[in-house]
């Protein structure tokens, strides 16, 4: 399949083939799902923390005797039922992160690819060079109708681009080896130069056979 080739001042400057097999998949509601989750939950920082019984500074002595005073028996002022007691089974610090197959990783990828390439989303620009100011990304931007925007460039993104897309609210700019599908799918529009193409389909089909 082709697509037109634009440059920032939306003039037509050719044309590029994409692979039916990286942009041209029917879609996988159940497929993205299970990417975006995964890419959530190694996000999560798994930071919270209660403190158990072992953990609470305080005496170890029995409150009072067991038997003959007529109240409820206890073991330890530490015990959750007290002030300033413990939490039982209460959240303690861990990975949230899970394994989830290389093969559904590749395919949710070109899976959001394709999905924006389906709605008509998806725009290949020649190159993001040459813009370094935001005022003047901005205006860019405004002349290819784009406001929720994902750029992805070749394995290096230009400087003057990330530093004059910094400021921009809904617009992110990331190198070829960062694609992913959460923030794919987040954004309205995916623009991708023609190096991000090359690249991801050479390492996209090179996955296939694998």
């Amino acid at each position: 399949m082709q697509i037109n080739v634009v440059n920032l001042d939306a003039q037509t400057v050719g044309t590029i083939d994409l692979d039916p097999a990286v942009f041209g998949l029917a879609p996988r509601a159940d497929i993205l799902d299970r990417v975006i989750q995964w890419q959530l939950a190694k996000r999560r920082a798994g930071t919270h923390k209660t403190k158990g019984v072992s953990e609470i500074s305080g005496t170890t002595k029995k409150p009072h005797s067991q038997k003959g005073t007529g109240r409820a028996r206890q073991g330890s002022l530490r015990s959750p039922q007290f002030r300033g007691g413990a939490v039982i089974f209460g959240p303690v610090v861990r990975d949230h992160g899970y394994s989830l197959p290389k093969k559904v990783r590749t395919l949710g990828l070109k899976t959001a690819l394709s999905v924006k390439q389906g709605e008509g989303k998806l725009v290949v620009v020649d190159s993001l060079g040459g813009v370094s100011k935001t005022k003047e990304f901005a205006d860019r931007l405004a002349k290819l109708g784009l406001s929720s925007v994902l750029f992805i460039d070749g394995p290096e993104v230009d400087a003057g681009v990330r530093r004059a897309a910094a400021n921009l609210k809904h617009v992110d700019v990331l190198p070829q080896q960062g694609a992913n599908v959460y923030d794919i799918i987040r954004r309205d529009t995916l623009v991708l130069t023609k190096a991000a193409v090359e690249h991801l389909q050479q390492r996209l089909t090179a996955e296939i056979t694998r």
